[in-house]
């Protein structure tokens, strides 16, 4: 199994970005939290690497983060959690907001991640609230610089990949475009959209 991966950043998107190890271009998975802290295409990264093997597919998920491959395993190892849905929550939630909502039975929280209800909000807090303590929370990381094309697009995409509908998204995003006088870098916008949309 692949553990990690490093490489030469050649593709990024929220989603996923494509790493060059050795001229073999590797498609991995991310969450929002390891997208606002890669450094420019071309640059040199090391990613933790989750490899899930199905019948159909080999899926790498890749986190900048101990913490955050750490989180992604327990999510995952809950009964109706998979891949997306995990990847859902750690864009939403920081790892010590994760913590912080199973710890203090934050349903609500939880549940404003899209793709977690009421009842597998209370079955996350349930099953986790004993394994959460043991993550190690690394220290924050330097979020880089977005050239700011596209940005409005990127945001739309990022939202709408994590389970939000595509016309209160854009909605949203024109919205808090017209409220700021200077454009907002794309992790800026990701972050108040997510604030915002969590609240409706």
């Amino acid at each position: 199994m692949i553990a990690k991966l490093t490489g030469q950043l050649s593709t990024k998107a929220p989603s996923h970005i494509i790493l060059n190890v050795h001229g073999v271009g590797y498609e991995v998975l991310i969450p929002l939290s390891t997208y606002f802290s890669l450094p420019d295409l071309q640059a040199s990264i090391s990613l933790n690497i989750l490899t899930n093997v199905r019948e159909d597919a080999i899926q790498l998920f890749g986190f900048l983060t101990v913490s955050e491959k750490e989180a992604f395993v327990m999510l995952t190892g809950i009964s109706g959690v998979g891949g997306k849905l995990a990847l859902s929550v750690l864009s939403t939630l920081s790892v010590p907001d994760l913590i912080a909502a199973i710890q203090t039975n934050d349903g609500d929280k939880l549940a404003s991640v899209p793709g977690i209800g009421k009842k597998s909000a209370s079955r996350i807090v349930l099953e986790l609230k004993d394994k959460v303590g043991r993550l190690d929370i690394d220290s924050a990381l330097p979020t880089q610089q977005t050239v700011p094309n596209q940005i409005e697009e990127d945001a739309v995409s990022a939202l709408v990949n994590l389970g939000y509908r595509p016309r209160d998204v854009k909605d949203m995003i024109t919205k808090i475009c017209r409220e700021h006088s200077t454009p907002l870098e794309l992790d800026d916008l990701i972050r108040e959209a997510l604030k915002l949309l969590s609240k409706h």
